[in-house]
């Protein structure tokens, strides 16, 4: 009996902090401002050129450019399946702790909704320097490359989805 009761104390403690752990990042997925003290809606959808923050990152999209058919040197390099889009952002981490920060949770969006994932290995390719988007940054610091999303001929992104991990909320940046 004081075995089940050991159990069942420690199942209600993991649950509690399983609560709990997902209240920092909800309150810092905001975008930028103080809108949730005047009780209005936070889930606004930010500019090119303008911050959002998702949890410990601040992302601020630089530019966009579609139509690429391939990225990287002749040797070495991806050639789209359709076209690549290019999105160069800075990421910064606004948080107390190192955040990776995961390409493969970006998401890319038409005008249909139809959703892109990004393209991790065209994303090596274009970004010559090295400062690819599956690395570590710890508090403070901030870096700056390219996202690349593979979408067919013909379409256009209408927005970015961005997320400081698979697990956050994300936030959303308009391409037009």
């Amino acid at each position: 009996m004081r075995k089940i009761a050991t159990f069942a104390l420690l199942a209600t403690a993991l649950v509690a902090l399983g609560c709990g752990a997902g209240s920092t990042d909800d309150a810092a997925s905001s975008a930028s401002g103080d809108d949730s003290a005047k009780g209005e809606d936070t889930a606004k959808t930010a500019k090119i050129g303008e911050s959002v923050r998702d949890g410990k990152f601040e992302f601020t999209v630089k530019s966009s450019k579609c139509g690429v058919k391939k990225v990287g040197s002749d040797l070495l390099g991806a050639k789209a399946q359709g076209q690549f889009c290019l999105i160069t952002m800075n990421v910064k981490n606004i948080g107390k702790e190192a955040q990776l920060l995961d390409g493969s949770s970006q998401k890319a969006y038409a005008a249909d909704g139809t959703e892109y994932s990004s393209d991790t290995e065209a994303g090596l390719y274009a970004n010559e320097d090295g400062n690819t988007f599956f690395e570590e940054i710890n508090p403070g610091n901030q870096v700056t490359g390219v996202f690349v999303f593979d979408i067919p001929k013909g379409v256009k992104l209408t927005k970015l989805e961005l997320h400081d991990s698979a697990f956050s909320g994300g936030v959303d940046v308009a391409l037009r």
